[in-house]
């Protein structure tokens, strides 16, 4: 991509996001909810701590424009990647009473704990982006068709980004399904705006909670922020979620810079048989926003999960590192951390007893090793308004472990 034709996107994206971004008073006006939450401070949500700044700058635009045109990074895969493909009759036995989660690429995971499926941030369109023609483009086909899924007991949206809130797919699975739906506080307004009755849909505050089927969904923080337009920065909450079932406990990230809000999370919740982290489409210019691996280990020990599932990377290019990049950095921190991880083919089941089944199946890198890729000397991410102190605690925290 040369400078004019990347300058031309971002103008382009600009300009559409102007003419169909939500108005942020439409949201809080809406709802006492809204207005009664801790998040919000009367016109936008907050993460109650200072953000790096870099991102909403004209310098930090520019500097991450050039690094885009000049970096040479193979930031998509030359071929499509191998993956599982999946159908109906993968499906067909009854739900796990254990854990068993399918990664279909970025943060969409199919994921079944003590007798529940849970659906995150389901993305089926071709590219996270408003437009159809333009934006972040999948690598790979999506690995099952929507009419092809298994009964879902509940779909959990983190925020509501592009690459995590698709609206063709959240209203073809309301058309071909009953399935509810569980967002952050904010969220339902986009859902109910695309035709969903306002009985399907949960909006929850960072710390409430609601059952499912006897587990626990509960909105935890995130560090993050939200909007799919200009004008509509924050008018909605970004959250993670913790899954609590009679035996087991998973934990979803979604999108989040690291934060000292993890240890409350692993206190109140955990430990955890499984997380699933924010790993990739970081970068120096969004430090607070999106975590690199290095940093998910330490979140990982403050959560005290056993296993981390390294997510949001391996289908869209959304920053300026290469492709495989957040892959190959993770198996590296990992091993130094001291923590146990997963990295599945996209489709691939992980299948949780104690210990992990068959972990031979996941110690082979299924991305290309010959891509180059920065070390995290070379990128470094380091989030802003972090104790360095908590830091050196968690990093030197052992944590329970499922596999070898």
């Amino acid at each position: 991509m040369n400078v004019a034709l990347a300058l031309a996107s971002v103008g382009l994206l600009a300009v559409a996001a102007v003419g169909r971004a939500m108005r942020a008073d439409d949201t809080a006006s809406a709802s006492a909810h809204i207005a009664a939450s801790p998040q919000f401070n009367g016109k936008k949500f907050d993460n109650g701590v200072p953000m790096n700044p870099d991102l909403t700058t004209a310098r930090g635009v520019l500097s991450m424009l050039t690094e885009w045109v000049t970096s040479g990074a193979q930031r998509e895969p030359a071929t499509t990647p191998p993956v599982d493909r999946l159908t109906s009759g993968d499906f067909a036995r009854p739900v796990t009473d254990g854990i068993k989660v399918w990664w279909l690429g970025h943060s969409t995971l199919l994921i079944e704990i003590d007798g529940v499926r849970i659906l995150t941030d389901p993305v089926w369109s071709e590219r996270a982006s408003m437009f159809s023609w333009a934006g972040p483009k999948r690598y790979f086909a999506p690995l099952i068709a929507l009419e092809d899924l298994p009964d879902i007991d509940a779909v959990l949206i983190s925020h509501d980004h592009y690459d995590h809130l698709d609206k063709a797919t959240i209203k073809r699975l309301a058309q071909i399904s009953d399935t509810p739906f569980f967002v952050p506080l904010g969220v339902g307004a986009h859902l109910r705006g695309w035709g969903i009755a306002d009985d399907r849909v949960t909006e929850l505050d960072w710390w409430e909670e609601t059952t499912v089927g006897g587990v626990t969904l509960a909105a935890t923080p995130a560090r993050h922020m939200s909007g799919r337009g200009l004008f509509d920065q924050n008018a909605t909450l970004w959250a993670s979620w913790a899954l609590v079932g009679p035996k087991h406990r998973v934990y979803f990230g979604g999108d989040s810079g690291l934060t000292e809000a993890f240890e409350q999370i692993g206190d109140r919740y955990g430990p955890f048989d499984l997380t699933m982290l924010d790993t990739g489409q970081y970068g120096k210019w969004w430090p607070d926003v999106h975590m690199g691996p290095e940093q998910a280990v330490i979140a990982q020990k403050a959560l005290r999960g056993k296993l981390l599932l390294p997510i949001h990377w391996g289908l869209f290019t959304l920053a300026t590192h290469s492709w495989t990049e957040p892959a190959e950095r993770m198996r590296v921190a990992a091993r130094e951390g001291g923590i146990a991880i997963v990295q599945p083919r996209p489709g691939q089941p992980v299948a949780l007893s104690s210990p992990l089944q068959n972990p031979e199946d996941y110690a082979t890198p299924w991305w290309p090793t010959d891509v180059d890729w920065q070390d995290a000397d070379t990128r470094k991410i380091q989030s802003t308004h972090v104790d360095p102190a908590w830091i050196e605690r968690m990093r030197a925290r052992r944590t329970p472990r499922t596999a070898p």
